[in-house]
């Protein structure tokens, strides 16, 4: 349990939380939402008492583990299976003790331990985990210090997956996911045994995978059971009350007030004048809650374009000489809005390039109109703003015959005000660069406007207002992002980058994400039921996802009945083992003298076949079910 008791805290001389008080149940999954700067980070600083309390306590029992992600996994030269089997700390410790134990008790309370926390399934487990964050078994096995910045965060949120903390502190982990990797650490969540506090402004996430929401406003954490929707329509539902109720007060008070003000000086009227003063005293004025409007965004257009703004005729596109993508037979229009979908590393980005005209075809034929304009926000342009710069010197740079009132005007119309707009960009927020961005990939009045995860550092109110601009502007939108409602919100048509071609989805979101969590077929080979089977209430490897097309074939009865007969030989050859094993194991004298090296081997082998017994069993199950399906 996580019990908040009459927090007060303050940073810089602004208060963030003023005694507010809230109870997290054990083994809740809680969403945290609030505007950017209301102090969710902070938050999390003061559970893991990184930071102190200015008053009021939080409780949480001695004996949990409390994990989050507070940085990339260093660039080491371990595997990334090895990196993120480390973080769990018990394992790693009782393996490394059980090599130099010599008293037979402990080796056998070491072997007692490491079977119940299921250490022997270590690799498995990691693997399923890294597999769904995007790692297929070839990188896996690569060091760590070959992979950059952004997935070696993914590692990190590996390895605290892997650790199954007591609390789980997540903040924003969608952030550097893709669609695939978001879609699977919403099913990941949602069955996650322990507690759970995620800062996120993905609605879906918040939608699927949390019980509850917790939101920051005012100073205050208000508790909302239910998910996101749910919050969002409880909580607009008490604004409306608490202004109506505000409404009908301030009537109350401004007639009160009139009377004083009319007979305080007659002295017929005189108590009653004294009367009503007291009552305007004793009345305790009701403050409605402070919802500001986010800003808008705005994108404007050039004049239409006669179609296809951009037609692709067999075309091959790669990087010296190399495709990534063959056989592209493409046709964007001016009121085309297209969410492309696929794993990172087919060829989303070249695509993007490619429409924006940053690279160009190694082979086929591309015809578009020279008077084209295309915006392009890339989310790795975050780190090419000019250091130094303030977003007006960036405006005035790249459009230096416009007015400067226009160049205002422009920032203005995204939110950015006098202020921000005068501020060095290294000291600007990260939402507040992203509308810099925005505003510089929408600068020429584009016909086609390319995001590419344009929501990393936009609060929900301003994924919403973002949805909206999208959806006034009257140009083509192409959109890469990992925030599902955005696409279901803005798009009309998918594309699939796969296996270095491009085609049309022809079903809707929930399908694409029921496909990435599908498996292509059930394999009987060790290794991929290891994986597949030991954890199958959290566990997808993407590698076994799908194409559209591809529905998996019903075996027939025979083959099925076949595998079954071998999962059962398999299930009583392995009981024997365990068996013979456990005789052994049963003798007093088996963990002393000579014996303790055997023992040693003995102890491992007997944890792995009650491991190998359950793969088998689940395996059968399912076969059992497919043959009924028969």
């Amino acid at each position: 349990m996580l019990n908040i008791k009459k927090l007060s805290f303050s940073i810089g001389g602004s208060i963030l939380f003023n005694e507010t008080s809230v109870n997290i149940p054990t083994g809740q999954k809680v969403g945290i939402v609030g505007r950017n700067g209301t102090g969710k980070t902070s938050l999390f600083k003061l559970i893991r008492n990184e930071w102190t309390v200015d008053s009021g306590i939080i409780e949480i029992p001695r004996h949990f583990r409390i994990g989050g992600v507070e940085q990339e996994a260093p660039a080491t030269n371990d595997s990334l299976i090895e990196t993120v089997m480390q973080q769990d700390k018990e394992r790693t410790s009782l393996l490394a003790e059980a090599e130099s134990a010599t008293d037979p008790n402990r080796i056998a309370e070491i072997q007692i331990r490491l079977v119940d926390i299921d250490a022997y399934s270590a690799e498995a487990r990691a693997s399923i985990i890294l597999s769904g964050l995007g790692f297929n078994n070839k990188a896996q096995l690569r060091p760590c210090h070959e992979f950059s910045g952004g997935w070696r965060m993914r590692v990190a949120l590996g390895g605290v997956l892997f650790s199954n903390p007591d609390i789980l502190l997540l903040d924003e982990p969608t952030n550097y996911l893709d669609l695939e990797g978001a879609v699977w650490l919403e099913n990941f969540l949602a069955k996650y045994k322990n507690t759970i506090l995620v800062i996120s402004h993905d609605r879906e996430l918040l939608n699927r995978a949390v019980t509850g929401i917790l939101h920051l406003t005012d100073k205050k954490l208000n508790y909302y059971s239910g998910n996101y929707d749910q919050f969002d329509k409880e909580r607009r539902m008490k604004l409306e009350q608490l202004q109506s109720l505000k409404r009908k007060q301030d009537n109350q008070r401004a007639h009160i007030q009139s009377f004083v003000d009319r007979f305080k000086a007659k002295a017929s009227k005189a108590k009653q004048a004294q009367s009503r003063m007291k009552q305007l005293e004793k009345m305790e004025p009701i403050i409605a809650l402070s919802e500001n409007a986010v800003a808008s965004f705005q994108f404007n257009t050039s004049k239409e374009l006669p179609p296809p703004l951009v037609s692709i005729d067999k075309g091959s596109v790669g990087y010296d000489g190399v495709p990534v993508l063959k056989n592209l037979n493409l046709r964007l229009d001016q009121d085309d809005r297209i969410a492309l979908l696929g794993a990172n590393g087919e060829g989303k980005s070249t695509l993007s390039k490619l429409i924006a005209d940053r690279i160009k075809l190694i082979d086929g034929k591309q015809d578009k109109s020279n008077k084209l304009k295309v915006g392009f926000f890339a989310q790795h342009q975050l780190d090419e703003l000019v250091r130094g710069e303030t977003p007006v010197q960036h405006m005035m740079r790249l459009k230096p015959s416009e007015p400067i009132h226009q160049l205002r005007a422009r920032l203005g119309s995204a939110g950015i005000d006098t202020n921000v707009a005068n501020t060095k960009v290294e000291l600007l927020s990260g939402g507040q660069k992203a509308r810099l961005l925005m505003v510089i990939a929408a600068i020429e009045d584009p016909h086609i406007l390319i995001l590419d995860e344009p929501t990393n550092h936009l609060d929900i109110e301003s994924r919403e207002a973002l949805v909206l601009a999208l959806n006034q502007f009257q140009g083509a939108v192409i959109l890469v992002s990992h925030d599902s409602h955005l696409v279901e919100m803005v798009a009309d048509r998918l594309w699939l980058v796969q296996d270095g071609e491009v085609n049309s989805f022809h079903g809707d979101m929930d399908e694409y994400k029921k496909m990435l969590l599908s498996s292509k077929s059930v394999k009987i080979e060790k290794k991929a039921n290891k994986v597949s089977l030991l954890d199958s209430d959290n566990t997808q490897n993407k590698e076994t996802t799908t194409k559209p097309n591809n529905i998996k074939k019903k075996r027939n009865s025979s083959l099925v009945k076949r595998l079954i007969s071998d999962c059962e030989k398999n299930i009583l050859q392995l009981e024997k083992d365990k068996a013979r094993i456990e005789k052994k194991m049963n003798d007093p004298d088996f963990y002393s003298g000579k014996n303790i090296s055997i023992a040693k081997k003995a102890s491992k082998r007997h944890a792995e076949l009650i491991i190998e017994i359950e793969i088998e069993e689940k395996s059968w199950s399912s076969l059992l079910i497919e043959l009924e399906d028969n």
